[in-house]
């Protein structure tokens, strides 16, 4: 006879295991990420022979090189990534120009102050959410994209009129909200199909990125004024941030699926 006590294990060790495929998962679609921040732990233990800078951006291209020989990406997905580093440059300049961060160190490779590598740091997240679609087979119902897509877009544009004009994110936020009400984000862990409110899975990945940039702060990858004497821990406020970036991110991806024929359904699997 099954003790009361012990018929519960079976489901905590099914959950385990997912939670270990899950985890796995994560860390496969993490990777060309972690090998950034690898770059830049590196960088800034071992001294090298031409400005850090210039090394990161090197180590960048070879890495992304690495990732499109091992076939860890796609051409594809290799030039959609090339669309992140892109837009995440112009956000650099714009922002170093009216100095909400800065890059202290010297660089063969700056563009009116902004290190060329630092675009690897935006394409790393465009990396996390391309390969985390393809590894967890994602898939969107009640997705509405013209709304979503609008909302990104104004966000985008928020980050840089918020310095002449009201900042409106806690609106565009509650837009966002609006949009995405009724949308789930479904994925495969393992034999099981799960799925989440979209905007949930925005301020989930943005903490993520929110300790990641302290992390980036503290290797020296750039820094706030308030860190310029000795380090300091990211505000808080910087995760709503984060996760805004995140909304304008996914929608490039889902974009780019929606191109390719593979973007959301009208009914969960």
């Amino acid at each position: 006879m099954t003790s009361t006590r012990t018929a519960p294990r079976p489901l905590v060790r099914h959950g385990a295991a997912q939670l270990l495929r899950f985890g796995w998962a994560q860390a496969r679609a993490c990777a060309f990420a972690v090998g950034i921040f690898a770059g830049l732990a590196l960088s800034a233990a071992v001294p090298l022979p031409i400005p850090r800078y210039d090394a990161l951006l090197l180590y960048g291209v070879a890495l992304t090189a690495a990732f499109w020989i091992l076939r860890l990406e796609t051409g594809r997905e290799v030039l959609a990534i090339l669309g992140f580093h892109v837009v995440g440059l112009a956000l650099e300049v714009f922002k170093v120009h009216v100095g909400s961060w800065s890059y202290p160190g010297d660089a063969w490779t700056k563009v009116a102050g902004v290190p060329l590598y630092s675009g690897f740091m935006y394409a790393a997240v465009g990396s996390y959410i391309v390969r985390a679609w393809r590894l967890l087979d994602l898939e969107l119902t009640d997705y509405r994209p013209v709304a979503t897509t609008a909302v990104a877009v104004l966000v985008y544009a928020n980050f840089f009129t918020h310095h002449w004009l009201p900042d409106v994110r806690v609106w565009l936020a509650a837009a966002l909200v609006a949009a995405t009400w009724r949308t789930w984000v479904h994925y495969t862990v393992g034999p099981t199909r799960y799925r989440m409110p979209l905007s949930l899975s925005f301020l989930l990945i943005g903490l993520f990125l929110w300790i990641a940039e302290n992390v980036s702060t503290l290797l020296g990858a750039w820094s706030y004024p308030h860190q310029e004497r000795a380090w300091e821990m990211v505000h808080v406020s910087k995760l709503g941030a984060w996760s805004l970036l995140v909304v304008v991110s996914f929608v490039l991806v889902a974009t780019w699926r929606h191109g390719r024929g593979r973007a959301a359904s009208a009914e969960p699997r």
